[in-house]
């Protein structure tokens, strides 16, 4: 009798266990389809923006006006998903809001030019000089930030990507002017914007959702600026309103900017999720199937050897991110500087998902 008062019974212990184990198994199988999910929705949302923009700029064109709504999309939904406690954000202050200004102003100026590169050239061409940013930016962060000169082997990636864009060039069939000349304002704009914001991510003190609200939000309060300055204002009372409520126009400017926010949740949703290896791998996966997708869906794409050499582009900044992880040690100065912290490398790296992402992001590879 005595043995029956005791502690629990095998029984008992077996079936405790085995509900232990279930609750593992299946809360380990919700958090692998969590990151599934996740990566699944950054490919979908990352390959098919620059199509998406393209599209909506052929549709809408008034470049400043369709960043202005992708800016205010992004504004408003970073603040609906703070307010539903789904994010956190930093709170608008106006000293703040000051020294952050700079910093907006050139993130407009990137996806304005953005922009205009979509209305007057091929994505292709797009994807090309995005790729040829980092040839300016090493060189500006040697310059402007203190960092050590590349290595050889970051040379050798970037020469790569030189020699690609120059055969894209020279065989590119649909060369204009004016879309080469916003290509080269293009890549000016998103050179200096990217050394800019790893300046102010290092410095301001703001959280990644911050860094996004006070970046849409400041760049959409300049949006009266480039209408006037622009002569977009003009151009849009020339048209006809009613053909800006039709299906034709609401759709692609509606999903714009849908994808636009959508790029910067699951981008930075992924970096948290797997390692930074496994989201450079995405990366490159959304640079394919945007290639993949604009040569399917339409005859806006360039020859095939335009095709190849943008192939090539892409391989090196393939070698540029890996070479980019092992960068030498720096002398003198720059050496004396504490390193940036985990916090503050991730903040800068999905801070270029958000600005092109944009477009960018945008953010920032498909976003801008």
């Amino acid at each position: 009798m005595g043995g029956d008062s005791g502690g629990p019974s095998g029984g008992d212990l077996s079936s405790g266990e085995s509900q232990r184990s279930w609750s593992d198994t299946l809360g380990g199988l919700t958090q692998r389809a969590s990151v599934y999910g996740v990566a699944v929705g950054y490919c979908i949302s990352g390959s098919l923006l620059s199509i998406i923009n393209k599209w909506a700029v052929m549709k809408f064109p008034y470049p400043g006006a369709l960043t202005a709504l992708q800016y205010f999309t992004s504004a408003a939904g970073v603040l609906l998903c703070g307010w539903l406690g789904v994010v956190e954000h930093d709170r608008l202050n106006l000293h703040t809001m000051w020294r952050f200004l700079p910093a907006a102003a050139m993130f407009y100026l990137s996806l304005f030019t953005n922009s205009e590169l979509l209305l007057h050239a091929n994505v292709d061409t797009f994807i090309v000089f995005r790729s040829a940013v980092p040839l300016l930016v090493a060189v500006g962060e040697t310059l402007f930030l203190g960092q050590p000169w590349p290595s050889l082997r970051t040379w050798l990636s970037l020469a790569t990507i030189f020699g690609g864009g120059m055969i894209y060039v020279v065989t590119d069939y649909h060369f204009t002017v004016t879309a080469y000349s916003w290509a080269a304002a293009y890549l000016a704009s998103m050179a200096v914007d990217f050394v800019y914001i790893k300046h102010v991510v290092m410095t301001i003190g703001l959280n990644t959702w911050g860094l996004v609200l006070y970046n849409n939000l400041e760049a959409l309060l300049l949006f009266p600026v480039e209408l006037l300055l622009m002569g977009e204002l003009k151009k849009m009372e020339q048209a006809e309103p009613a053909a800006w409520r039709s299906s034709v126009v609401v759709v692609p400017v509606g999903l714009s900017c849908v994808f636009g926010l959508a790029i910067s949740f699951f981008g930075f949703s992924c970096r948290r999720a797997i390692s930074a290896t496994g989201f450079t791998v995405l990366g490159v996966v959304n640079k394919l199937l945007t290639v993949a997708i604009n040569l399917l869906v339409w005859d806006k794409h360039s020859s095939f050897v335009g095709t190849v050499s943008l192939l090539v582009c892409m391989f090196g900044g393939i070698l540029y991110q890996q070479s980019a992880a092992t960068k030498p040690k720096a002398s003198g100065a720059a050496a004396a500087a504490p390193p940036p912290t985990d916090e503050e490398q991730q903040r800068l790296l999905e801070m270029t998902d958000a600005g092109g992402g944009k477009a960018p992001s945008a953010p920032l590879d498909g976003a801008k």
